[in-house]
């Protein structure tokens, strides 16, 4: 299959109808991983996201998420993200109209300068395994959460745990060496965050179809 129609074949699928609407070659032009969009919209369905809410987007990257955001869910946004300059996002969210409800900043993910109870939401897609995984993570977001607040990550997934296994398997190592490591099941992130007693984890589960696509995607 050719790296069109790789790209063709998933530009709508119907599970996912507000990232349908989105221009693929945009989103390859702000590329840095899996489909953004396809994530962030799986992800909101075990989120309750509404107009006027103030939501940390960490680890945007060029900031389609951001975008996504603003747009389908009427949210005020602060994009996140160490490694892109903030003058660079602010660019794309200006181009896509939303440069008035989108701010663009440089943050580190274990200093974010932010007052505590700043956000309802904190979101983060394919971001977290780089900065999330250690225990002191959790503590440094929920305390920028108002009360009642939410976060959800959508971020790269074992379905068996690699300490279990004894190694990176063959296939995923091939893809994407040895940052698998740092990869985790949906359970063993459940327990994680549930015997901090931080938060009451509602949903942990794998994404639909994730590899297939997250393979495709890669060859366009």
């Amino acid at each position: 299959m050719s790296a069109v129609s790789a790209v063709t074949d998933l530009v709508r699928p119907e599970r996912l109808p507000r990232s349908s609407r989105y221009d693929p070659a945009w989103l390859l032009g702000l590329d840095m991983g899996p489909h953004p969009l396809w994530l962030l919209e799986d992800l909101a369905q075990d989120l309750d996201l509404r107009p006027g809410m103030r939501i940390l987007d960490l680890g945007t990257g060029k900031g389609a998420t951001s975008v996504f955001l603003a747009r389908e869910y009427g949210a005020r946004v602060v994009a996140a993200d160490w490694w892109i300059a903030p003058e660079e996002a602010a660019a794309v969210f200006a181009e896509a109209g939303v440069g008035d409800r989108v701010e663009a900043v440089r943050a580190e993910a274990h200093a974010l300068p932010f007052e505590d109870e700043s956000f309802d939401a904190i979101v983060s897609i394919d971001a977290f395994e780089y900065f999330g995984t250690s225990d002191t993570c959790l503590p440094c977001l929920t305390r920028l959460l108002r009360p009642g607040g939410q976060l959800g990550i959508a971020t790269a997934a074992m379905t068996r745990e690699v300490c279990d296994l004894g190694a990176v398997p063959p296939h995923i190592r091939r893809a994407v060496g040895r940052e698998a490591i740092a990869w985790h099941t949906p359970d063993r992130w459940r327990f994680q965050w549930e015997v901090t007693e931080l938060v009451r984890v509602t949903s942990a589960r794998l994404q639909r179809d994730a590899w297939r696509d997250w393979l495709l995607w890669s060859r366009a």
